[in-house]
């Protein structure tokens, strides 16, 4: 019984390393297509991420470029880079939370169209899923209660407190009342 969902995601995961062409996004040439060479490579960290997960990615194919674009099918958007600290241009890309597993093109394109390159991002999914968004922790849940503007309790909450205190007043006076009467009685 678990052997056809096991076949079904072996033959779906060998189509997708098979056809890289189909999973590719079309990219424009800017310019002549001569110019369009691949002139660096793309490195992603980490190589294998899981769906929600993100990456950096950082490229040397733009040389002094100031910016440059790159996609992937696995990626959620299209990542913009810019000056990263050092030599060559960074960007970061979030893996779509729907993508299957398997190995997926990275391809960036110099905004001067002078500089192309490639490269590749694993998608893995793990047995237990993480969480994507953080998780609202700690004080249970009173957090957004706490940043309302509130200038302290109202009319409702000072009646209580005076209907309680008038009753614990009225306990003690006859509970003391009751023990003088036993005392001398």
């Amino acid at each position: 019984m678990r052997s056809l969902p096991l076949t079904f995601c072996a033959a779906v995961a060998a189509a997708t390393v098979a056809f890289p062409a189909y999973a590719a996004p079309a990219v424009p040439e800017p310019g002549d297509p001569g110019k369009h060479r691949d002139s660096g490579s793309v490195s992603v960290s980490p190589a294998a991420a899981s769906p929600g997960g993100e990456v950096e990615l950082r490229t040397d194919a733009c040389g002094k470029g100031t910016s440059a674009r790159g996609g992937s099918e696995a990626f959620t958007a299209e990542a913009r880079f810019t000056p990263g600290g050092g030599k060559g241009l960074t960007a970061g890309a979030r893996i779509r939370s729907d993508a299957a597993p398997g190995a997926y093109e990275v391809w960036v394109t110099c905004t001067d169209g002078h500089g192309r390159a490639t490269g590749t991002v694993t998608v893995v999914h793990h047995r237990r899923p993480s969480p994507v968004a953080p998780v609202r922790a700690g004080g249970g849940g009173t957090a957004t209660l706490a940043t309302d503007e509130q200038a302290g309790p109202g009319l409702p909450h000072a009646a209580t407190g005076l209907a309680l205190g008038t009753v614990a007043v009225a306990a003690v006076a006859f509970r003391g009342a009751r023990r003088r009467r036993s005392e001398h009685g």
